[in-house]
């Protein structure tokens, strides 16, 4: 499958939230990062789909992997839904191919570029510690030792 365009995959399913909700992020160091998703600001940018729990992470400052930029190419954004999977959207047999892919895989994993959540429920999402792109460039200003 080519990758062109911002996104190659689409969900009819869940449709987008309208009313506000909460995702309570939980990352690596097990820190809880709660945000309020308000529909009228959707989409927060152009990484995965549009009201993605990638889009909504990254518009709120909430770290998450995407070495694909969002595309439903690689696993790097697995997440797990650990309250409120019933409000997301049902997975592609693409995403599904991709979390495959993915280390730890459970019950309630999701690529954080394709699950839409429709905001019916608030969300509880971990991002597992193993999630890390540790080929990516570093972020930040650029050492001395060089």
């Amino acid at each position: 499958m080519s990758v062109a365009g911002p996104n190659p995959t689409s969900h009819d399913d869940a449709g987008l939230p309208t009313q506000k909700y909460t995702i309570t992020f939980i990352d690596e160091q097990k820190r809880e990062h709660v945000v309020e998703v308000d529909p009228a600001k959707l989409p927060y940018g152009h990484t995965g789909l549009p009201g993605s729990i990638l889009d909504i992470a990254l518009g709120h400052g909430v770290e998450l992997d995407h070495a694909c930029g969002g595309v439903c190419a690689c696993s790097t954004c697995h997440v797990i839904v650990r309250a409120g999977l019933d409000a997301c959207s049902t997975p592609t047999d693409e995403e599904e191919d991709e979390l495959d892919e993915a280390y730890g895989l459970t019950a309630h994993s999701r690529l954080g570029c394709q699950c839409v959540p429709n905001g019916r429920q608030n969300l509880v999402v971990e991002i597992p510690p193993w999630n890390r792109n540790l080929a990516r460039e570093p972020h930040g200003p650029p050492s001395d030792s060089q």
